[in-house]
Order: structure tokens, then sequence, then C-alpha cells
């Protein structure tokens, strides 16, 4: 798929809590084809300390008006950077990049979740799915209440589920702990997750348990976005890889020592 860079303009910066945002960008130009779990790199400005592209999630796409949204953490120079943009300004975008969740076919049922910031590439998904006549199942885990992102979006496309540690909505505990997964055999024909490591290692685990078909969206280093800088290797079975070409989608038995 063709890379492009594209200078967006700034029309929309929507806090979600207290750690994430959403900034809605526009293009003059007509986007091209972005594929769920792929993602961008963006340039970012005025900050010294930041000397690379930041790699970010593609989180929805409206081709109609061309526009590109982007959920983002606020973890450090550079993200506190993009928080701080305003509509008007301009931000300059490598996409699309890396692969894509493989797509399920019309009439299957999937689950999808999402830890954190882990939600980002899952709304796209979801979009994508449900207009293919595919049954979306969404299960969301936050620390607490406050820390849920936009679960009125997700619920128009399937199901929403949604656990919090400390229990204030939803089931109490982890995503893994939810009754979903208390049946003989819970009824999807795959899962797609991203998230924390150690959480998507536990939805593969439950995966394998139940021979259902999982692939996961790995969170690495990516500095450079297109394999150069060889900072996002991971082992496979096919050797090492760069996540962020060869992934960042990965069928979970692909990984070695995953869920050992």
């Amino acid at each position: 798929m063709k890379k492009q860079i594209i200078d967006f303009k700034v029309i929309g910066n929507k806090r979600v809590n207290a750690t994430h945002f959403i900034l809605t960008l526009q293009s003059e130009l007509p986007l091209p084809t972005m594929l769920p779990g792929q993602f961008v790199e963006v340039k970012v400005e005025g900050s010294p300390t930041t000397f690379l592209r930041r790699p970010i999630s593609i989180h929805d796409v409206d081709y109609k008006s061309n526009k590109l949204l982007l959920l983002i953490q606020e973890k450090g120079d550079g993200t506190r950077k993009l928080a701080d943009l305003k509509p008007g300004d301009n931000l300059n975008i490598v996409l699309p990049l890396g692969n894509s969740f493989t797509q399920a076919s019309e009439g299957e049922s999937v689950l999808l979740v999402g830890g954190g910031c882990g939600v980002a590439p899952l709304l796209f998904l979801a979009r994508e799915l449900h207009a293919k006549g595919v049954k979306v199942t969404t299960l969301m885990g936050a620390r607490s209440q406050d820390m849920i992102m936009e679960p009125e979006n997700y619920s128009q496309f399937g199901e929403l589920l949604i656990t919090t540690e400390d229990g204030s909505v939803g089931k109490k505990g982890f995503v893994i702990h939810h009754p979903i997964w208390w049946d003989t055999k819970p009824s999807f024909d795959r899962i797609y997750t991203c998230g924390p490591d150690p959480m998507m290692k536990a939805i593969s685990k439950l995966a394998d348990k139940y021979q259902i078909n999982c692939e996961v969206s790995l969170e690495q280093t990516m500095a450079c976005g297109v394999g150069a800088c060889l900072c996002c290797i991971v082992d496979t079975q096919r050797g090492h890889l760069c996540t962020c070409t060869d992934g960042p989608v990965f069928d979970y038995k692909e990984l070695k020592n995953w869920i050992d």
C-alpha cells in the first residue's frame, strides 16, 4: 500500500479524560485507503526534546469529508505538544503504515478487546466489520469509570461490555474477569485485541484455551515506521520482524514465547 505524506489541518481537539484526547484532522486532498489496525507517524513541531515522529493508531476515518481521527494518550513531551494543538494548526503525517487486522466475513461473530489506549484502533475496526454484516461485541477495560473512552461510539456498532478495576462501572476486575469467558466456549469466530502486553497475553491464553482465532496489535516503540531503525523488532515463528512493517497486527500463535 502506497504511503503518503499529508499536511492536515486540525479542526478539533477533544479531551476525553485526564490523560487522553482525540484530534480531528482534515485534509484538502482525498485520503488514501486505510485499513483498521494501521497507524500513522506524526511530526511534532516545537518540542526541543522530540526528534522523531510519533506512531499513532488510526482511530477512525471519514472519507467523504477527508477526516482522520487520532485517539492519543498524553505521556511525554511529544504527546503533550500534540495535546496543545488548536483548530487551524497544521500537522504533518505519514500514512498509512503497517498491516491490518484480518477482516472477518459476513455472518461471523467477533470480539474486540481493548485496554486503556488500546481501544484506539478498535472503533475503525468495529465500523468496518459492522458495515460488512459481522456481529461485533466490544469488551473495554479501564481502571475506573472516568477512564472509559467514548462508550457511545463503540456501542453503535454492537454490544458493548465494560470492566473496571474498581468496579465503578460494568463488571469489576480486568477484561479477563468478565463473565463472557465463563461459558463452556464463548461463541466468537475471532478475537481482536489491543492494549498492554500482559492483557493481550491473557486474552491470547483464553483464545488458545477455547481454540478461537485471535490477533493482537502490539504497542511497540516504532520510531521510523518503515523498518529502517530496527527498534521495534519482535521474535516470531518467521524470525525477527519489524513491528512497524510486518505488524503491528500479529496472530498470537506467530509470536514466540507469547503465552508460554
